[in-house]
């Protein structure tokens, strides 16, 4: 497998490095691509150093895959041009999410809509990733009527320089503000621009998403996204209504045998998902799973994830590895 990483050098871009030598995928050629003043310098994957390139030379070297973590301009401009050599490209940015010539893939749920026509594949957001794992079995199950979904996100889903940010207040030290507001000591409802609707980008993306994601535009989403002062981990309170009778014991055995999935849920010693225990882990994690006693058929629950692992790095290789099994018992 001849492998591009467009974006290598990035926050998300050095995690898939991680996940590909964890999962141990067999890689002919890697092709590493930054920016250009990142050109020539090294990085060293499983033991040995490849030089960055250009993204054109990338492009020229046609290689079988490309995983995009440069942001949605570069994907806009670079993805269709991988295509055209007969790559396939798995997209973390938002560009190509909502495109209904796309596909917007979490392997778990949807892979199998996947065919060897798809040449630019969506990648979701990190939010509604750890999201949909949990309501997708749900769903299938009780059928979904009502999401309620408030986010509690950690600085690293801003980038380098919101973690710096962070960093910088800790120490009482002044620089860079990649938010309008301290994040130290503080929360900020305001995850990504505003839209004219009050909702922000953020907010818009889980509920569009998650009905791409399971195929259903009936269900009703309603998101607040918020930005706390933890370094990685994404945590989220949701209220889920449901049409079907819904059992709580039923509901954890559902968690329990579903892939990805690691049920949380002991109260009495303690134990629910928490950012600090999802951090280097490719699993969603959810717990505190209660019944809405204001509401007929509806629960509470609280997930956590390692947003650049399962919402961003691991989801892409994921859909990496999922479309070469696939070719390699096409091709055998």
């Amino acid at each position: 497998m001849k492998l591009s990483i467009v974006g290598v050098t990035g926050l998300v871009g050095s995690v898939i490095l991680k996940i590909l030598e964890e999962q141990n995928i067999s890689i002919s050629e890697l092709i590493p691509v930054a920016t250009e003043k990142s050109v020539g310098k090294e990085i060293i994957f499983s033991g040995k150093k490849y030089k960055v390139v250009g993204i054109e030379d990338a492009i020229n070297k046609k290689p079988d895959f490309a995983i995009f973590s440069a942001g949605g301009e570069t994907s806009l401009k670079y993805a269709p041009k991988f295509a055209e050599q007969g790559t396939v490209v798995i997209d973390n940015s938002s560009a190509w999410r909502m495109d209904k010539t796309k596909k917007l893939i979490v392997p778990e749920i949807n892979a199998n809509i996947l065919s060897a026509e798809d040449k630019i594949i969506a990648n979701p957001n990190c939010s509604t990733i750890q999201l949909v794992m949990v309501l997708a079995p749900l769903h299938k199950e009780f059928k979904i009527k009502r999401v309620v979904v408030s986010t509690y996100q950690s600085v690293s889903g801003s980038g380098v320089a919101a973690i710096k940010q962070m960093e910088n207040e800790r120490q009482n030290i002044e620089g860079i503000k990649k938010y309008p507001h301290p994040i130290d000591k503080n929360c900020i409802p305001h995850c990504d621009d505003f839209t004219n609707n009050g909702y922000t980008k953020e907010e818009m993306k889980l509920i569009n998403e998650t009905h791409k994601i399971l195929d259903d535009y009936n269900i009703s989403v309603t998101a607040t996204a918020v930005r706390v002062p933890v370094l990685g981990g994404h945590s989220e309170s949701v209220n889920i209504e449901f049409e079907k009778n819904v059992d709580i014991n039923k509901i954890k055995t559902i968690f329990a045998n579903t892939k990805g999935v690691i049920l949380q849920d002991d109260i009495q010693n303690n134990i629910y998902p928490m950012p600090i225990n999802a951090h280097n882990k490719n699993e969603v994690f959810v717990g505190r799973i209660r019944k809405d006693f204001s509401q007929k058929n509806a629960i509470n629950l609280w997930i956590t994830a390692d947003n650049l692992r399962k919402g961003a790095a691991t989801n892409a290789v994921q859909i990496l590895e999922f479309l070469n099994k696939k070719n390699s018992k096409i091709n055998n």
